[in-house]
């Protein structure tokens, strides 16, 4: 069972994770509706993971993704699962630089992905368990902004695929199952997309979520 807190200001959105959250065995501990409220929120009970929506009040911008930072500088390690309405990589390239800076999970998800239940579950479980899960439509953009001395044009198609399934935070295990490929495969892809983004591989994930940061710095967009 996850002890969680949602901040989201619409308030059918807000009751409907609630019920569902508690269907699947979690307990919500607090439900507020702005930034401010989630910081006193987590502050006063410190929670296994945080669940807020990108724009909150008053003026809908991008308050509840600066809360969730500021929620992490001062709880290290705090998961936090982000929700956006929309593809924005200006705020997902915010986060993954969190998620370079400190230990702890960090997931960025579109609201359509809670329609999906099971993978809205699989994402709040691994984010919860300190991975970091970056929604499959962001890292396609992602991976689509390419410049001609954009060092991922090095990659092979393959390779790509597997960099995308490791920037949504997926294991060598689970990327060689989706891919229809042995283990050792990914590891010797893995190795590959290292070498050719002149990566350390003892590093992780953490620094192919880095080079993407670092390669996608568009100008801020709406949530």
């Amino acid at each position: 069972m996850l002890r969680i807190v949602i901040a989201e200001d619409a308030v059918l959105l807000r009751a409907g994770l609630t019920e569902l959250l508690a269907r699947l065995g979690h307990r919500v501990i607090a439900q507020v509706g702005d930034a401010e409220q989630l910081i006193a929120a987590v502050d006063a009970d410190r929670p296994d993971i945080v669940l807020t929506d990108v724009r909150m009040p008053p003026d809908h911008h991008d308050e509840g993704l600066r809360a969730a930072l500021h929620l992490r500088e001062r709880h290290p390690g705090l998961p936090v699962l982000v929700l956006s309405q929309y593809v924005a990589t200006a705020y997902a390239t915010r986060l993954l630089g969190a998620a370079t800076a400190d230990r702890g999970g960090l997931g960025y998800l579109l609201k359509d992905r809670v329609m999906d239940v099971a993978d809205f579950t699989d994402a709040l479980e691994r984010v919860a368990a300190g991975q970091t899960v970056i929604d499959p439509e962001v890292v396609r953009i992602l991976l689509a902004h390419r410049t001609a001395d954009d060092p991922l044009r090095r990659l092979t198609p393959r390779e790509h695929e597997v960099l995308a399934l490791m920037a949504e935070g997926f294991n060598n295990q689970t990327i060689a199952q989706r891919l229809t490929v042995t283990e050792a495969s990914v590891v010797k892809h893995a190795g590959n997309i290292f070498a050719k983004l002149d990566l350390d591989p003892t590093e992780g994930n953490r620094r192919v979520l880095a080079v993407l940061a670092y390669r996608n710095r568009p100008a801020a967009e709406p949530a």
